[in-house]
């Protein structure tokens, strides 16, 4: 596993939301990631470059791996915007809540996703997403 090696894709159409799902499905096999592993990490990977497309038009989408020896084989992924931000995350963490029209299944399934899950937003100012997946 190379530590600190970083994958940072530019999120401002969905060819980049197809860039970003191939370079996680390289970084999470080269890695050692399993397939459900990298499955799980691309979900995520999707969902969040979706949000950002859907909700800000722009933004980033970084998966980051993180230190073996400290986090057992673990990778964090980061989506950030400069959008409208949310106004109630506790609504926006609940199955089947959506302000645009979807199935309104997105954060709350990364969240199950995830080992670790966190959300910064603040209206008018954007949305930053941080969750961490460890090799299973």
């Amino acid at each position: 596993m190379k530590v600190g090696k970083d994958v940072e894709v530019s999120i401002s159409g969905e060819a980049d939301l197809w860039i970003a799902l191939a370079e996680v499905d390289l970084l999470a096999r080269s890695a050692g990631f399993s397939a459900a592993d990298t499955a799980r990490l691309k979900t995520a990977a999707s969902e969040l470059a979706q949000n950002i497309l859907k909700y800000a038009g722009r933004g980033r989408l970084c998966l980051r791996l993180l230190d073996p020896y400290l986090q057992a084989g673990a990778c964090e992924l980061v989506a950030q915007d400069q959008g409208p931000g949310i106004a109630d995350i506790s609504a926006a963490m609940r199955d089947n809540f959506s302000t645009g029209g979807t199935l309104g299944l997105g954060l709350p399934g990364v969240r199950r996703l995830s080992e670790s899950f966190k959300i910064d937003s603040k209206p008018g100012a954007g949305t930053v997403v941080t969750a961490r997946f460890s090799r299973r």
